[in-house]
């Protein structure tokens, strides 16, 4: 009936979220609201780390991507489970190393990192650096030297394959702006000058090929191609490098018709690939790195709003305008994501029409759907979309001056804050 397995019915006939009402939650801390299942988050961080423990004999980490959703807590239950975690920002970093994160379980990505940046990972002592061109390996080099330290370093390699997603979140074909080319020889070039480094050391290659990926295909293609490519270094320059990361972009459930393969599965058959081509090649197995983001996240969390106008265009639409949007939730706008959403508070109806939800930004393309199957929704129903916890909250702005929402997370039918809600005062904070 739903997307999430976290979501259910009471006995009201109100939707609910890790047993928690969420009309009540709407009344409680107001709308738009951002609800996470922490139940949800624990426990698909237990399958991703449970399965790579068991496919790779325990020499493998699973990174939570903390891009899809990044924040005080979220790190904590991330940290507590287990798991490393990729982040991608000075922002992201210094989140997570103030919620007392291992930082040597911490990969610091990013394609254009600042001197400040570089700096602040070196001196945390995060445990490996993917590095995306020469200047940063150069600049980080320099860096490294002036601290008398030798972090340890990835490259990221563009592994050339098409995993046919949306072309804003394709990375790792030729034509992208991250990391080094195979194609060109600008990889082996890249491995050769980080090698004659004297401050870093390469200890692992990187790839992501894409985001929200269902055939498991292209992810066995990439780890094919990297292993190639660790095998020709090997042979040709004589080093050997001692770490691989598999990247994200495990597709998730965000209408009925998705039907993403379990993480189990995609485990079980890279790790085959991982293990024969190794073996065909004549090389040692790399320790494995996966960043699952997005596939940890979404599926943990809703966002709620509150129904405002009603407006029927005969033959044409309906809008039912809600007091959230763009602001709040980018991905329509951005690359057309569709989602389920549903009336919480007639959850037991039928969705018996198809509507248009519109946010409430001055811009005629701030829509959440276009063409959802709702139940006939009026002014002052509650709306959940659903599979909203990735991305949203990381994407969220203060377009038109708006506040952004609070996040709650909810446990076993209990609620707590995680993020407050923005104040009006919180707008002008930094206004001169």
């Amino acid at each position: 009936m739903f997307v999430s397995e976290n979501l259910s019915v009471n006995e009201k006939g109100n939707l609910t979220i890790g047993g928690t009402d969420t009309v009540e939650l709407a009344k409680q801390y107001g709308t738009p609201l951002y609800v996470m299942d922490e139940q949800a988050v624990r426990k698909a961080c237990q399958r991703f780390k449970n399965s790579i423990d068991k496919y790779y004999g325990g020499q493998g980490l699973a990174c939570y991507a903390s891009k899809a959703f990044s924040c005080l807590e979220m790190c904590r239950i991330v940290a507590s489970e287990g798991m490393g975690l990729d982040a991608v920002s000075i922002g992201e970093l210094y989140t997570a190393v103030k919620a007392g994160f291992d930082t040597s379980k911490i990969g610091f990505h990013g394609n254009n990192k600042t001197d400040e940046e570089l700096e602040y990972a070196v001196d945390v002592k995060v445990g490996h650096i993917i590095v995306d061109n020469i200047s940063e390996l150069l600049r980080l080099e320099e860096i490294a030297k002036s601290k008398n330290v030798k972090p340890d370093i990835m490259f990221r390699i563009k592994p050339g394959i098409d995993a046919h997603t949306h072309d804003f979140i394709k990375t790792g074909q030729i034509d992208s702006k991250f990391g080094f080319a195979l194609e060109t020889g600008e990889a082996f070039e890249a491995v050769k000058r980080a090698i004659a480094c004297e401050n870093v050391n390469l200890m692992g290659l990187h790839c992501h090929i894409g985001s929200q990926i269902f055939d498991i295909d292209p992810f066995e293609e990439a780890g094919k191609v990297m292993l190639n490519f660790i095998a020709k270094i090997k042979n040709e320059l004589g080093y050997e490098i001692k770490g691989l990361n598999l990247g994200g972009g495990f597709g998730i459930k965000y209408l009925n018709q998705h039907d993403p393969a379990p993480f189990e599965t995609y485990m079980e058959r890279v790790s085959e690939v991982v293990k024969n081509t190794c073996s065909e090649l004549g090389i040692t197995r790399p320790y494995i790195f996966i960043e699952p983001g997005r596939s940890i996240s979404a599926p943990a969390g809703i966002t709620l709003y509150t129904v405002g106008a009603r407006k029927e265009i005969p033959n044409i639409r309906t809008y039912i305008s809600v007091d959230g949007g763009m602001a709040d939730s980018p991905r329509y706008i951005l690359y057309k994501s569709e989602y389920e959403a549903i009336v919480a508070n007639k959850a037991t109806e039928e969705r018996t029409e198809k509507v248009t939800i519109a946010g409430k930004c001055c811009e005629s393309g701030d829509l959440i759907g276009e063409n959802m199957p709702l139940q006939h929704a009026e002014s002052g129903d509650i709306i959940a979309v659903c599979a909203t916890g990735a991305y949203n909250y990381s994407m969220s702005s203060n377009y038109n001056r708006l506040q952004k929402p609070a996040v709650v997370f909810v446990n076993n039918g209990e609620s707590r804050i995680a993020v407050k809600r923005e104040t009006l005062d919180d707008i002008i904070r930094n206004d001169i």
